[in-house]
């Protein structure tokens, strides 16, 4: 019998989904250690130091994941051995109890702008790059991934706050660019929005997350109009100057799915009118904190043709009535309040409530 070819054992290889049946396939000898190794396309590293000696066995690695801090120098190394790379997601996770990353609102500073360059020249078929909450990683990171990844679909620069108007410049001529997340990105200003708005960036973008970038305004909000395809879009704790001006735009914006509008202090009845008026296609809405949301508001959303979610946490100017006519909408599947009106809200209203979809408590 002869022996098996690289493209038999690499058939086989393809049926071997499990990483423990991949490990057993590469232990045999070392011509199955090698083949296992050309025909990895996904590691994820936990001892960043290992990776000069793992990376050359997998020349063939499109996704890498590490949920430990990495070093410039690490993905100066990724870049050199992985140029086929497309999806890189360093989202590090800090486990409970370590001394100095019990906050999951911390900022790390493991990696900065050179490291990133230096993925960005290496890995030009970058389609998906994750770097939440890096304190170095600034507009000059940002640029030169923008300018190497012409494939760029998903940025995730969630918590990087010194990222600054100028790196949206850039993003704004990623021609595909359908996933971007800004939250905690507080220098960012109604000039970033305008350059999202106006830019290749405006016929690609599905989901933008704004959340507590506090210094936009109702004229850099109004702007994303512009945006054709938005399906999805986070204003959660967008401070008191994005107001009902802007908010009411929004609803103009036909494709719109999700939209989050928690703890926006200055959203009225208006805005929750104006998009139960023109949101057509919107499926799930949030508006925890938003007092001054009433029964006028809610009430339109009775009739609304496709919404299925409906969160109002801490929202207490809302009357049992109320929650009991708009959950006569047929589309509506689930309503979440705020567990402190459970006790004020009449078994039988609640009992009602559930008779049309889910009740939840927050």
């Amino acid at each position: 019998m002869s022996p098996l070819g690289d493209d038999e054992l690499g058939s086989v290889l393809k049926w071997l989904c499990d990483g423990n049946d991949r490990k057993s396939f590469a232990q045999v000898c070392k011509h199955w250690l090698r083949l296992e190794g050309l025909t990895r396309s996904f590691i994820r590293i936990l001892e960043p130091d290992s990776l000069p000696t793992i990376l050359p066995r997998f020349p063939n690695i499109r996704k890498f994941e590490s949920p430990k801090l990495v070093t410039d120098h690490h993905l100066q190394i990724l870049a050199q051995f992985c140029p086929k790379l497309e999806v890189i997601n360093l989202n590090f996770r800090p486990k409970q109890g370590i001394p100095g990353y019990s906050d999951e609102s911390s900022c790390f500073e493991d990696i900065g702008d050179d490291g990133v360059g230096a993925l960005a020249a290496g890995c030009s078929r970058l389609s998906e790059v994750s770097l939440r909450r890096r304190r170095n990683i600034g507009n000059d990171g940002v640029i030169s991934i923008c300018s190497s990844a012409k494939h760029l679909r998903h940025l995730d620069l969630g918590g990087c706050n010194l990222i600054t108007d100028e790196a949206l410049e850039a993003i704004s001529g990623v021609i595909c660019i359908a996933g971007l997340s800004l939250e905690g990105c507080c220098l960012i200003t109604d000039r970033g929005l305008s350059y999202l708005a106006s830019g290749s960036s405006s016929k690609s973008l599905k989901m933008l997350i704004l959340t507590e970038c506090d210094r936009i305004t109702d004229s850099g909000v109004r702007l994303l109009q512009k945006i054709h395809h938005l399906e999805e879009l986070n204003l959660a704790e967008c401070g008191p100057k994005v107001t009902d001006t802007g908010c009411s735009a929004i609803a103009e914006i036909q494709t719109l799915r999700k939209l989050n509008l928690s703890w926006m202090v200055n959203v009225s009845d208006a805005t929750v009118i104006a998009l139960a008026e023109h949101s057509k296609n919107l499926v799930a809405v949030d508006f925890t904190g938003c007092e001054l949301i009433t029964e006028a508001g809610i009430r339109a959303f009775a009739n609304h043709r496709s919404l299925e979610g409906l969160v109002l946490a801490s929202c207490y100017n809302i009357c049992a009535d109320d929650l009991e006519y708009t959950a006569r909408c047929k589309s509506l599947r689930r309503i979440v309040l705020d567990r402190g009106l459970r006790m004020w809200i009449p078994t039988t209203t609640q009992d009602n409530i559930s008779r049309f979809c889910e009740l939840h408590w927050r």
